[in-house]
């Protein structure tokens, strides 16, 4: 375990979406999360908070809290699932009363430790609604299907072989949703005769979201069986799969969390891009107003964006693109969120 402290001094703010709320009077019980005290914040990271990707998204959320707020930080990286019940039991100890998991597999660590510990409001991320959640936790539903259906659309209008492939670490519920809501776009884009042929997505799991030489290596599988768009749904494992297309002629890829243009500037299609600033500091923010359980899901209201493809990509598709996702944004296009297990 790697365990760090925040000094405040010279740490710049990265954005200033945190206002906070007018609260009078003294610390209540409860923690003192309420009446406008002062916010005691650890976090667990899974990886490295310099990772480019969606352990450094954390870091950087963490940071903007500690600015905005004159919050006292902690945070732990490269958390496994094996200590993170020691982690929170430190941060327990040392009097944190905030308490944030980045990363789903710490969401029944975190739901389990709220039970215990009222006083403590804990804030946990998931793939779908909670059920029978305690009263502390806040969970955030990351949302992740519905940004794969502008990307599925995209890679099926770019697609010349009409095979796509899908490239994902552990056979873990959110990627089986990614998979179904890529399937849902390009139904619906052959539903209304955008596509002129057949259009495949053929996923693969490498049980590894780091592993770069196996993510080139099952990359370059994909490409040899015809496929000539590669969605990741990797964390470092990503930079593998531009590796793989890169300087390739006909071949693109996507990627998720942060932009990784410049690996493969050639081949690089486009990005889901994550922000949990702005999620943060509104929970944070009901946290102070006395508001210790909620829902946040993450969506392209708040959260999650599409990065515009390069200026190769014919302007007509970059048009339906950008309609689709305002379609998905203003619910005239309902991303089904199906969990039903698939195989490579």
């Amino acid at each position: 375990m790697n365990r760090r402290r925040f000094l405040s001094a010279g740490v710049p703010l990265l954005t200033a979406p945190f206002v906070a709320s007018a609260c009078g009077g003294g610390e209540e019980e409860g923690g003192g999360n309420e009446g406008g005290s002062v916010l005691r914040i650890a976090a667990a990271f899974s990886g490295t908070v310099n990772d480019n990707d969606y352990n450094q998204l954390g870091y950087e959320a963490l940071l903007n809290a500690e600015q905005a707020l004159g919050a006292e930080t902690t945070y732990n990286e490269s958390t496994t699932v094996d200590d993170v019940v020691q982690v929170m039991q430190g941060y327990l100890a040392d009097g944190y009363n905030v308490i944030w998991t980045h990363g789903s597999q710490f969401y029944r660590d975190s739901m389990e430790l709220a039970a215990q510990n009222a006083e403590v409001t804990f804030i946990a991320e998931n793939d779908e609604e909670p059920q029978d959640a305690p009263p502390n936790l806040w969970t955030i539903d990351r949302n992740f299907h519905t940004a794969f259906y502008p990307i599925g659309a995209l890679a099926a209008m770019v697609t010349q072989t009409g095979r796509i492939g899908y490239i994902c670490g552990p056979q873990l519920p959110f990627s089986y949703s990614e998979v179904h809501a890529i399937r849902q776009a390009i139904s619906d884009l052959q539903d209304e005769n955008v596509l002129d042929g057949e259009v495949t997505v053929h996923p693969h799991w490498t049980n590894d979201f780091n592993d770069t030489g196996l993510a080139m290596q099952t990359a370059q599988q994909l490409i040899n069986d015809g496929c000539d768009v590669i969605i990741s749904s990797l964390n470092l494992g990503t930079s593998g799969v531009l590796e793989a297309v890169k300087d390739q002629d006909g071949l693109w890829a996507t990627v998720k969390y942060t932009d990784k243009s410049e690996v493969a500037p050639n081949n690089y299609l486009t990005a889901c891009l994550y922000d949990f600033t702005t999620p943060l500091a509104t929970i944070l923010d009901d946290i102070r107003g006395g508001t210790r359980t909620g829902y946040y899901l993450l969506g392209f209201d708040s959260g999650v964006s599409i990065q515009p493809p390069p200026a190769s990509i014919d302007s007509a598709i970059v048009e339906r693109l950008n309609d689709i996702v305002q379609r998905v944004r203003q619910g005239d296009i309902v991303v089904e969120k199906n969990l039903e297990p698939l195989t490579s």
